[in-house]
């Protein structure tokens, strides 16, 4: 497909256009944070990096229970049922109320297990205050915004999406700079102006869900008929999977840090990794939002039998990935050195960040089909295949490559670092690899005959990855 192709049929790019600006707006919240610890050293940027893997356990719950209401919502305001939408509101709000508490305990934990940590006493220090305040105080700021953000969804309002980003980001940003540069509360300032932060979009939030709830009907009082059995394992049914295949991406990180902090300079090199994390997450927001924007596109298309158009929407939207990620390599190398002179505090974290930050591009370009083949499988109502694929990744190839990657380094005399970045960026490739074949069979398989691909039988692709002889 050429770019005039790209711009003329860009229908599941311009789905994405409003999504990316939210997911950026979102994104930019946890790099505030590392923009901020970098003005009180190292230890502060290394503890934000080591509080990842727990951020990243507390968004797969959030992305899974979202998802899971979002799509029953949306399925009951379809089909008129007042009474599904109370109960699925209700079942939420239940599972709410049971999650924040075991999330205010982990960050009880973080304070009580920090200083008992194989690390650098600075960095035990700093981990211990910021990670038990972020975790514990965004365990209510974040969890309950769940309600109000699938509520706006399920009304198509990406709008009100952005605009609540927005909110979040600009009241974290203020108090990011009243509590470091005003108070000097050093990390304990980061932390809790992200939790307070939150409460901007949560507030805006649910003052647009509930202008939409009031538009969509007057009389909300339950219909035996429009009622579901079973609301809260609804929920769970479609929340589980999601929030496991998301979660699993939280091992990376987790595995990378135990690696790193076994290396000659731990606390240099988590620092480093932390910025490059922070750094690559935010370069990939326009590919996650694509893959919001592709899952009800490819659904929509696979109800009206055009499997023809969802394998063209793939094409384009890989092609996309493909453009923007060597978009970036000019970009890369021109801020790599920018961003370790601002965000580093010794010239070994420096020098580690700038040498790190030229493979982004090179992550954003393996990484993008892993990230936009799983929505395909869930547009075509299959959760497993994205599940199978996280595991492959992130528990069965992220370990060993990146040990071996940092035991090749070392013999190299290079920094471990390096060689651990390498070994994830392979396990990215080959996984991304697997993926895009497995599912270019799975349109293909389900493509009917003068759509534009094989005449074979309708609804007959593989729930597993198997080549088949042609």
């Amino acid at each position: 497909m050429s770019l005039a192709d790209l711009v003329a049929h860009g229908s599941v790019l311009r789905l994405a256009a409003p999504l990316v600006v939210s997911f950026w707006m979102r994104a930019a919240v946890t790099f505030v944070d590392t923009l901020y610890a970098a003005a009180v050293g190292d230890a502060a940027v290394a503890a934000v990096g080591l509080t990842i893997p727990l951020e990243f356990l507390m968004i797969a719950v959030w992305v899974g229970l979202s998802n899971g209401l979002t799509s029953q919502l949306s399925r009951a305001i379809g089909a008129g049922a007042r009474g599904r939408v109370r109960q699925y509101r209700r079942a939420t709000a239940r599972l709410v109320l049971v999650l924040v508490p075991v999330f205010v305990g982990v960050g009880i934990g973080i304070w009580a297990i920090a200083p008992r940590l194989d690390l650098d006493r600075d960095v035990a220090s700093a981990f211990r205050v910021y990670g038990s305040v972020l975790v514990a105080g965004s365990a209510v700021t974040m969890f309950w915004s769940v309600l109000p953000d699938s509520i706006i969804k399920a009304h198509h309002d990406t709008r009100s999406t952005m605009w609540a980003g927005i909110w979040t980001n600009v009241l974290n940003l203020i108090l990011n700079t009243w509590f470091v540069f005003g108070l000097g509360w050093g990390v304990f300032g980061i932390a809790l102006s992200t939790v307070v932060g939150r409460l901007g979009g949560l507030i805006y939030a649910l003052h647009r869900a509930g202008a939409l709830e009031r538009g969509r009907c007057g009389d909300d009082r339950p219909v035996a008929a429009d009622l579901d059995p079973a609301p809260t394992r609804a929920i769970l049914a479609l929340a589980v999977p999601s929030a496991a295949t998301f979660g699993l991406m939280a091992t990376e990180s987790a595995v990378v840090n135990a690696l790193l902090t076994r290396t000659p300079f731990p606390t240099e090199s988590v620092a480093a990794y932390s910025i490059f994390y922070r750094t690559s997450m935010f370069c990939l927001q326009p590919v996650i939002a694509t893959s919001v924007a592709l899952l009800p596109f490819v659904a929509r298309l696979e109800g009206t039998a055009d499997i023809g158009g969802a394998r063209r929407a793939v094409r384009q939207v890989t092609l996309a990935a493909a453009l923007y990620a060597t978009a970036l390599a000019l970009p890369a190398i021109w801020i790599a050195p920018w961003i370790a002179r601002r965000l580093s505090e010794s010239e070994t974290t420096a020098s580690y960040v700038a040498e790190t930050l030229l493979a982004l591009p090179i992550l954003c370009l393996v990484s993008a089909p892993f990230l936009l083949c799983r929505p395909v499988f869930e547009g075509l109502g299959r959760g497993q295949p994205g599940l199978w694929m996280a595991i492959m990744r992130y528990a069965v190839l992220t370990g060993p490559l990146a040990w071996i990657g940092a035991r090749f380094a070392e013999s190299l005399g290079r920094p471990p670092l390096h060689g651990v970045i390498v070994g994830t960026l392979i396990a990215a490739a080959a996984s991304s690899a697997v993926f895009l074949v497995w599912t270019d069979r799975t349109l293909r398989v389900k493509t009917p005959p003068g759509a534009g691909g094989r005449p074979t039988e309708m609804n007959s692709a593989p729930d597993s990855f198997s080549v088949s002889p042609s």
